[in-house]
């Protein structure tokens, strides 16, 4: 027996859980509608569940009238809604895509395309009638598919505002930590450069490879980040539109996703050439030192060589100088023993010849 909710009443069997919130009250389901089989998403407000409130039945509520009025490919259809005895469900659009809280490596190339993705659903969503503001821009609210040509949806409108050029004042502070802009986590008023702020921290969170958990890592105690630190590599026109995002002051940012959008489209995003410089002076230097060293070992090696050679030489010659000196001697000798023996045998002869004398006189007598 299943344990999900049943929901063949309503026109649809649940496949499986996408996500679920326990402190909202909220399971994200799909499922499969029984009619047509196409796949759908079923967001599933339980408000007996310990720990939701009446806020998150509002945001439920704010978010189905919201979805109602928006059409933007990048936005998930609004399908159907029902109401069970376990809660309130929300039909939408499904789209076969990765939050952009899931690890990837995206190249800056990539995470272009994503910012302009989502500025131009901003874009649109400023100019509808009133102008939506989402409130809760960062990578878990932005879906992806990775295709030859990336699909980027927004979704989750549970925080987003209707109201004119500024949006009053809520009783209540919803958002994210870290992705919302100052003026939002102090309960002001809100602008349309209000969910840019969101969008660049999110940016700089793929570009840093940061999870959204640790954001507050990237941000300073006066809510701004140092992109030309964190990211030296990227182009500088891109640092600074990033850094324009993302000024704590909202009247530094760019008035509205439309200024922002135009702004980006022309800008490379990587390829500073001041890094670059460095870099290639750096590479220099280590080629530098890796051929100091080189030579250094080629002359230290001759020298060695040199020097062995030097003295195997003077070893040679010392050798055969003592190897002559030896011959010489040997020959000095045995010309010694040569007159001895030459001078024993003279002397042997005038004794015989003395002896004979003496025979003779012996010999007369």
């Amino acid at each position: 027996m299943s344990s999900f909710p049943d929901f063949s009443e309503q026109g649809y069997q649940i496949q499986r859980i996408l996500g679920k919130n326990s402190t909202s009250g909220r399971v994200t389901y799909l499922a499969t509608h029984t009619t047509t089989k196409t796949p759908v998403v079923i967001k599933q407000f339980q408000f007996a569940t310990v720990g939701a409130t009446w806020s998150d039945y509002d945001a439920y509520q704010q978010e189905m009238q919201v979805l109602q009025q928006l059409h933007h490919p990048s936005i998930p259809r609004y399908l159907d809604s029902f109401e069970t005895a376990s809660g309130f469900c929300l039909v939408q659009e499904y789209k076969p895509a990765s939050s952009l809280a899931e690890p990837y490596q995206w190249t800056p190339e990539e995470i272009k395309q994503i910012a302009v993705a989502i500025l131009d659903v901003l874009v649109y969503l400023q100019s509808t009638y009133p102008p939506v503001i989402h409130r809760d821009i960062k990578p878990e609210n932005i879906l992806v598919e990775r295709q030859q040509k990336l699909k980027v949806y927004l979704v989750d409108f549970g925080f987003a505002r209707q109201g004119g050029g500024e949006v009053a004042v809520s009783s209540t502070v919803k958002g994210s930590l870290g992705f919302m802009a100052p003026e939002q986590l102090f309960n002001r008023q809100l602008t349309e450069a209000s969910d840019l702020y969101s969008l660049g921290v999110t940016l700089i969170c793929l570009l840093t490879q940061t999870r959204s958990t640790q954001v507050g890592d990237l941000i300073d105690s006066a809510y701004r980040i140092n992109v030309k630190q964190l990211l030296p590599s990227l182009h500088p026109k891109f640092i600074n539109w990033l850094q324009k995002m993302t000024a704590p002051d909202l009247t530094n940012r760019f008035n509205n996703a439309a200024t922002a959008l135009s702004a980006l489209q022309s800008i490379d995003v990587v390829g500073n050439p001041k890094v670059g410089k460095r870099v290639q002076h750096g590479k220099l230097n280590s080629i530098a030192k890796v051929v100091g060293l080189g030579t250094l070992a080629l002359v230290s090696l001759l020298g060695t060589i040199s020097f062995i050679s030097s003295i195997s030489n003077s070893t040679d010659t010392h050798e055969h100088h003592e190897h002559h000196k030896i011959k010489r001697h040997d020959k000095e000798k045995n010309h010694r023993f040569d007159r001895k023996d030459h001078d024993a045998d003279d002397r042997h002869d005038k004794d015989d010849d003395e002896h004979d004398d003496d025979d003779d006189d012996d010999d007369d007598d």
